[in-house]
């Protein structure tokens, strides 16, 4: 057992005001299972290179262990898969990789592939066999079960309940409650580590914040009445000074002890006061923001929005799914799952009325206005003002949702290609939220989201019940929300 000891760590970005770390200090064992959690733009995977020694920083990170990062970076895809492995691990053995391989049921014969015909869930869960293949590490697991669907989360996550010595960011709840055995989160104000999973943690926070809220409404109403006690006081102090003034018979001398005494009194409760707010502002630091969201529906002009018979798609000889059919009705919350390759995000394209190659039959209603979230997110480029414009949404409303998805003032002036990933989905999702629609289509919508925006898009949608169709891989997002699931096997 060893320890990982930051100190006093302080970093912000060239040209950047705004700190994103702050005389932060906290220990980690190397033995720990560390879930890695805190809202997009926190600094999750900047703490991340932090500790692989790519930013000059303040303060001290003490290790006895070097580190390993997930995910690769592969200069050259075009090679094969056993060429990649050799890019990533120059030192490896073959057994190990093979045997790592196995317990993620990954087949050998991948390895003889070409690294790009890999899928990205093959891609992951190789990547994954190498960093699990070398020793004496502590591992840097960064977001793995973006490219995994399902039974491949499901599996990655009890392979990594076998291991030991890593720090892993995720936002899938399910995923980390089945792994992790500790959270490292980082909060509005703090870095916090707490022993469990993450339900744990959550349960913990949520019930930090009722305290804290409850306390915070205590100290205001106590505030409030030292105020207008305060005001009283200070009120008699001074009509009972004026009575000293005049030509009457009087004892002046213990009329001024009286008000003398009335005014420190008044004194002594504004201490108790100023006591009190200083208390006061102890509290709430790390209550995130979790504002309720609003979205805008239209109503259709029929029960029934679009209806698929027989869909088979096909971008070659071989097709790639079906023969689908499904009927979308008003209200309906349909979840379409399926592995890797069964042809979700092709189906969801062809229904927003993309050219996708298919036979069957295709119903729409007419005039059916869709509003369609897709995966990618890398062509996201210039200010969020130029985007609401050019996508016919209310700026405003616009950059307002947005802010209750937590992206700050000053990520909102930035160009949107330095955004991180968590905030460029946000930015789409907001799109969506605000745009008339009768039919939202999302294509995985929770990739890089943060647990708090992710339970703010279950509370809106089960809220207002737009009619949506999503493909989602995040199970308890799919559990609360879907009313309806469609599945979808490989040919």
């Amino acid at each position: 057992m060893s320890l990982i000891q930051v100190s006093n760590l302080t970093f912000s970005y060239d040209g950047s005001y705004e700190p994103i770390f702050e005389n932060v200090s906290f220990q980690m064992d190397t033995n720990w299972k560390l879930g890695f959690t805190g809202r997009n733009g926190r600094g999750k995977t900047t703490f991340l290179n932090l500790l692989l020694g790519k930013y000059a920083y303040q303060g001290s990170i003490s290790s006895s262990v070097e580190f390993s990062f997930f995910p690769y970076s592969l200069p050259d895809t075009n090679i094969l898969s056993i060429e990649a492995v050799e890019t990533m691990h120059p030192d490896y053995e073959y057994w190990r990789i093979a045997r790592e391989m196995a317990k993620l049921q990954l087949d050998e014969e991948v390895l003889y592939r070409p690294y790009t015909t890999l899928s990205n869930g093959e891609q992951t869960k190789l990547q994954l066999a190498v960093l699990f293949s070398k020793e004496n590490q502590f591992l840097l697991i960064d977001e793995p079960t973006n490219h995994l669907d399902l039974p491949g989360r499901e599996l990655v996550s009890r392979y990594l309940n076998t291991k030991k010595g890593f720090i892993l960011v995720s936002h899938d709840r399910t995923f980390l409650d089945g792994c992790v055995d500790h959270i490292l989160s980082i909060n509005k104000a703090s870095i916090q580590v707490c022993k469990g999973n993450f339900s744990t943690w959550l349960e913990n926070k949520q019930r930090q914040d009722a305290f804290e809220l409850a306390e915070n409404e205590k100290l205001k109403r106590e505030i409030s009445r030292l105020e207008e006690t305060s005001r009283q006081k200070a009120a008699w102090s001074d009509r009972v000074e004026a009575t000293k003034i005049g030509f009457g018979p009087c004892d002046r001398g213990y009329i001024g002890h009286k008000a003398a005494k009335m005014m420190a009194r008044s004194k002594a409760i504004q201490q108790r006061q100023i006591a009190a707010m200083e208390e006061k502002s102890k509290l709430l630091k790390n209550i995130e923001r979790d504002d309720a969201l609003k979205i805008f529906q239209t109503p259709f002009h029929t029960k029934r929005l679009a209806e698929l018979k027989d869909i088979s798609i096909a971008y070659g000889p071989e097709p790639v799914c079906g023969p689908v059919s499904l009927t979308i009705c008003q209200g309906d919350r349909i979840a379409l799952q399926g592995a890797n390759g069964s042809g979700k995000s092709s189906l969801l394209k062809l229904i927003c009325g993309q050219d996708i190659p298919y036979t069957g039959q295709l119903l729409r209603g007419s005039s059916l206005q869709i509003s369609y979230v897709q995966q990618d997110t890398s062509g996201l480029r210039g200010r969020l003002t130029d985007f609401a414009r050019s996508s016919g949404i209310e700026e405003s409303l616009f950059l307002a949702m947005l802010a209750k998805l937590d992206v700050s003032k000053a990520q909102m002036e930035k160009d949107m290609s330095c955004l991180s990933a968590g905030q460029k989905k946000k930015v789409l999702l907001a799109k969506s939220i605000c745009e008339p629609a009768h039919l939202h289509i999302w294509d995985e919508p929770m990739n890089y989201i943060d647990v708090i925006s992710r339970m703010q898009l279950e509370q809106l949608l089960l809220q207002f019940q737009p009619t949506i169709l999503f493909v989602e891989h995040d199970k308890a997002f799919c559990e609360k929300i879907a009313t309806k699931i469609v599945k979808l096997f490989p040919l």
